[in-house]
């Protein structure tokens, strides 16, 4: 299996501390032992406007030379500028579209295939048939301009953070109803912990149509630190044959946190459940 860890908990998105420049992050978990790196288009890694050509030409030299790809980059939800695509504001979904487009130029340059659709969520006075449609649309003509550049948007589930898409169902719904071939699906075990679900579930339910996944324990501790059945969970991955990179997102709740500590012991915990593997 192939294993990636996302940049949130060596960066300030949300917490402020640790905050780690993006060549020193690649450098490290490059020497722990990953096979790539998932890319938060926050400050001070990856906001789109802070990188011009030259920059991120460098980081894909940088990349490239340690052995540890870009596999995936996600928006920042929320904050100030909003970016909710299911906005009852036509200017927010407007902004929104533009910051996706900037974030799939990005990825483009940096050589990852996938970004992270967040759909947003229902704003009081907004039908949930409303939200939905309006997501729909923004996704729509997002994967537009990601076809062009040979980039997949992949729909994530998060319960514990919004209220539009919550469950793998749902985010199937979404990704048939925007039409677009490039649309698939991702889950996060720590949104199927929200909900009391079980996560080997979700992977079934996705099927073919899973193409990331978030790896966090409970609290977003690292995976066999808290109520996650991680074995079932690599069981069910293997058996629908899924070939993306099982990405550690955990470590950015707190300012606690040691990300180096928690990227080493994930990596050799899951390496360890590969072993016991059918």
């Amino acid at each position: 299996m192939k294993y990636a860890f996302n940049s949130w908990a060596y960066g300030s998105f949300p917490s402020w501390l640790p905050s780690y420049e993006l060549d020193e992050v690649v450098r490290r978990l490059a020497r722990i032992g990953y096979d790539g790196i998932e890319i938060g288009c926050a400050a001070p890694h990856a906001w789109p406007a802070y990188l011009g050509a030259a920059r991120r030409r460098e980081l894909k030299r940088l990349m490239d030379g340690e052995g540890l790809p870009a596999v995936s980059l996600l928006p920042a939800p929320g904050g100030g500028p909003g970016h909710n695509p299911a906005s009852p504001l036509k200017e927010e979904r407007e902004a929104t579209v533009h910051h996706y487009g900037e974030v799939v130029d990005l990825a483009a340059d940096l050589g990852a295939r996938l970004v992270l659709y967040i759909a947003g969520w229902q704003v009081f006075g907004t039908t949930l048939a409303e939200a939905f449609d309006r997501s729909r649309d923004c996704l729509a003509r997002i994967a537009k301009h990601a076809a062009d550049k040979g980039v997949t948007i992949v729909v994530e589930p998060t319960a514990a953070d919004s209220n539009l898409i919550d469950t793998p169902h749902q985010a199937l719904e979404l990704m048939r109803a925007s039409g677009a071939p490039n649309v698939k699906t991702m889950f996060d075990t720590f949104h199927a912990l929200y909900r009391d679900d079980v996560s080997a579930d979700h992977v079934r339910i996705l099927g073919g149509d899973l193409v990331h996944v978030h790896f966090a324990d409970t609290d977003r501790g690292a995976p066999g630190d808290g109520a996650v059945d991680w074995l079932s969970v690599m069981q069910a991955l293997r058996d629908i044959g899924f070939s993306g990179h099982l990405t550690m997102e955990i470590g950015f709740a707190s300012r606690k946190a040691d990300p180096d500590a928690m990227a080493r012991r994930a990596l050799a915990y899951l390496k360890g459940l590969e072993k016991q593997l059918a």
